[in-house]
C-alpha cells in the first residue's frame, strides 16, 4: 500500500512520472543482439562455403552492422534507464516528505477520520471524491509499476547484450583473419595483367599528385575481356565501400583548411572496404600522403579512388566484382568496454577518402553514391 500512498501524494501535489517512450529501446537492443548472433553463427557456414572469400566478406559486413546497431541500441536503453531513475530520484525527497505527513495523519483514530468538519453532507462528498480518485490512483500506480519493471528489464538486457557484444567482437576478429588467409590462399592469377610494370613505375615516379596519376591512367585505359556492367547505370546508387559516416563532403575544408574534391568517411578501426562497382584495379599501394590507395577503373575514362587503407587485397590488373573485398582500414578492434564507451561518430577513428574521376577530372562523388543510409 505504500506505493498507493505515494501515488496519492503525487496526484494531490501535481507530481508526474515520464510516460513510456513511443519507441522501445529494449526491443531495439534485442533486435540488434539477435542480428549479431546470426552473424556470429554465419561465420561457421562462411568457413565452409565454396566461395569462401565472398561468404566471409558478407559475414564481416553483417558483424560490423550488428555491432554498430547493438552499441546504438544499448546506448538508447541505458539513456532510457537513466531517465527513469533520474525522475524517481528527483521526486523521491518530496514524495517521502509528503508520505510521512500522510502516515502521521493515518495515526489519528479511525472514528475521527469519519467525522467531516462540515457534518454528514461533507463526509458524503469526501467519500464521493475518494471514489472518483481511486481509478486514477490505480492507473498511476500501474504506470509507475510498469516503469519499475522496465528498469529491471533494461538492466538484465544490458548485462546479456554486453556479453553478446564481446562475443561479436571476438568473432569479427576471427572473420577478418579468415578472410585475409582465404585471399592469400587463392592461387589463381589476376584475370589480366593489363599494366606494363615498367610503364607504371615511370608513371608513378612522374606523378607528383593524385591528379597527375589519375590523368595518366585515363590516357591509357585498359581493355578487358570480361564483361563489366555499364558504369553509367550506377549513377546515384553506388553503395559506399565501407560502413561509416560522412565526415566531410567534397569541397569542405578540414581542420587545416585544406579542401579536397572527394568524400571523407569516418570508419571503425579495421573496417572492411569493398569495391563499389566492378572494374579493373589500375593501381594499389602507397601514394603521397594518402596512405594505401586503390584505383579501380569501372569503365573507360572513369576511376574510383579509395585511399587510406592499411591492408590491401587485390593486385594490379585484377578484375574485381562489386562487393569484392578491397582491404581493411587501419587500427585494431577495441575491447568491449572501449567499443561501448565511444559515441557513434567519435568511435570511428579512421578515415577513408573516396573520389570519382572522369577523364582524370574529379567530380562530386554524391552524384554517384547513395548517401541516404541511416549512418550517413
Amino acid at each position: 500500500m505504500a506505493l498507493m500512498r505515494i501515488v496519492a501524494v503525487a496526484l494531490a501535489f501535481g507530481l508526474t512520472m515520464p510516460a513510456a517512450a513511443a519507441d522501445d529501446p529494449a526491443q531495439t537492443a534485442r533486435d540488434a543482439a539477435l542480428a549479431l548472433v546470426e552473424a556470429i553463427d554465419g561465420l561457421v557456414e562462411a568457413r565452409d562455403a565454396r566461395d569462401q572469400v565472398a561468404a566471409l566478406s558478407e559475414t564481416i559486413r553483417a558483424h560490423e552492422s550488428g555491432l554498430s546497431a547493438l552499441r546504438a541500441g544499448l546506448r538508447e536503453a541505458t539513456l532510457r534507464e537513466a531517465t527513469i531513475r533520474r525522475q524517481f530520484e528527483q521526486q523521491s525527497e518530496e514524495v517521502s516528505r509528503l508520505l510521512a505527513a500522510m502516515m502521521a495523519v493515518e495515526r489519528v483514530e479511525g472514528p475521527a477520520l469519519l467525522v467531516h468538519p462540515d457534518g454528514p453532507l461533507g463526509t458524503a462528498r469526501a467519500g464521493m471524491m475518494l471514489s472518483d480518485l481511486a481509478p486514477s490512483m490505480q492507473a498511476e500506480a500501474d504506470r509507475i509499476g510498469a516503469l519499475l519493471r522496465e528498469i529491471e528489464t533494461l538492466r538484465r538486457l544490458r548485462e546479456t547484450a554486453v556479453e553478446t557484444l564481446s562475443l561479436g567482437l571476438r568473432s569479427l576478429q576471427e572473420a577478418r583473419s579468415d578472410l585475409s588467409q582465404a585471399i592469400a590462399d587463392r592461387r589463381d592469377p589476376p584475370a589480366r595483367m593489363a599494366e606494363d610494370e615498367a610503364a607504371m613505375m615511370a608513371l608513378l615516379e612522374s606523378a607528383q599528385t593524385l591528379d597527375a596519376l589519375a590523368t595518366g591512367l585515363a590516357e591509357a585505359p585498359v581493355e578487358t575481356e570480361e564483361p563489366v556492367a555499364d558504369f553509367s547505370d550506377a549513377r546515384g546508387r553506388l553503395p559506399l565501400p565501407v560502413q561509416g559516416t560522412v565526415l566531410r563532403r567534397a569541397g569542405e575544408p578540414d581542420a587545416a583548411g585544406v579542401t579536397r574534391p572527394g568524400l571523407v568517411l569516418a570508419t571503425e578501426p579495421g573496417a572492411l572496404v569493398t569495391a563499389p562497382w566492378a572494374g579493373t584495379v589500375r593501381y594499389r599501394g602507397p601514394l603521397l600522403d594518402y596512405g594505401n590507395v586503390i584505383l579501380i577503373e569501372p569503365g573507360e575514362g572513369n576511376l574510383l579512388v579509395l585511399a587510406g587503407l592499411d591492408l590491401v587485397y587485390p593486385r594490379v590488373g585484377e578484375v574485381v566484382a562489386q562487393g569484392d573485398p578491397m582491404g581493411l582500414m587501419p587500427g585494431s578492434l577495441p575491447t568491449d568496454t572501449e567499443f561501448l564507451s565511444n559515441p557513434s561518430v567519435a568511435g570511428r577513428s579512421e578515415t577513408l577518402y573516396l573520389e570519382v574521376r572522369d577523364d582524370g577530372e574529379a567530380i562530386d562523388p554524391e552524384v554517384w553514391f547513395d548517401l541516404t543510409g541511416p549512418d550517413r
